[in-house]
């Protein structure tokens, strides 16, 4: 057990915890050695897409004119068209509802602050719910969505700084991107969640307090992801790790530099 009156802050997101949980030393290459791996022009496009729509929605939130973000050929418009036509019920307005886009949370927790941004947050006297806009097809792991660090951050967060009872609280996820018809997932949330996120929030936090002793004062690496998981074939630090040659599995490495550099809109 590592001593908790740290001599160090942690400022992290859900991008940061679901890395971490995955390998801590990928962890330490990117957000300690200062490491990273070029983009793809595809992927590029796609997160320019990816932010356009998030930047449109915002606007379109706060009231103001998106006509200059949008041309009738536009994918974008299509894909907000059919969001709002497949979802009416979010854009209505309500006058006992308070809304913000973009809205801004922090949560400090056991000497780390915690930042979510949740695309959309709807609350009244009775419920408050978060909408995220993904913007790819839905994936088809429900289980998987549900244990990202995303889902259950960004609940937590909400549960600890509101007055709300946990089963006031939901979280939906919007798939948007054409040529599909919008999709979304919706999760409920309950005081038994709460307690487990906690309980394993504390335990992340606290092997992630030793990885950092350990590196800061032994120069002791983070550990490694088991080698029989496989997730280091086509991970771009394997020779860097001594886990062979990289793979040039185009797909594969373009989905985990997306769940990096886009580390709001990580890849579920």
């Amino acid at each position: 057990m590592h001593n908790s009156n740290r001599s160090f802050f942690i400022r992290l997101s859900q991008g940061h915890l679901n890395l971490l949980e995955a390998c801590p030393r990928k962890f330490q290459h990117i957000f300690f050695d200062r490491l990273s791996s070029p983009t793809t022009p595809e992927q590029q496009e796609r997160m320019a897409w990816g932010d356009r729509f998030h930047r449109l929605m915002q606007q379109r939130e706060l009231g103001l004119p998106v006509d200059a973000l949008l041309n009738e050929s536009d994918p974008l418009q299509h894909s907000t068209l059919a969001l709002v036509r497949a979802a009416p019920e979010i854009f209505a307005a309500k006058s006992d509802r308070w809304r913000e886009a973009e809205h801004y949370r922090t949560l400090q927790f056991q000497g780390s602050l915690f930042t979510v941004i949740y695309d959309l947050l709807i609350q009244d006297d009775r419920a408050a719910q978060i909408l995220d806009w993904k913007t790819y097809p839905l994936p088809g792991n429900r289980v998987k969505i549900a244990a990202n660090w995303q889902t259950r951050l960004y609940l937590f967060v909400l549960g600890e700084t509101t007055a709300y009872l946990t089963e006031q609280l939901s979280m939906t996820y919007w798939f948007v991107k054409l040529p599909e018809q919008p999709k979304s997932l919706t999760f409920s949330y309950s005081r038994q969640q709460h307690e487990q996120t906690k309980q394993d929030l504390s335990e992340l936090l606290e092997r992630l307090e030793g990885y950092i002793q350990d590196y800061r004062d032994r120069a002791l690496p983070f550990p490694q992801v088991p080698e029989a998981k496989g997730e280091c074939r086509f991970c771009p630090f394997n020779r860097r790790c001594g886990r062979g040659e990289t793979q040039q599995n185009t797909a594969e490495i373009q989905d985990w530099q997306a769940s990096i550099a886009e580390i709001e809109e990580v890849a579920l």
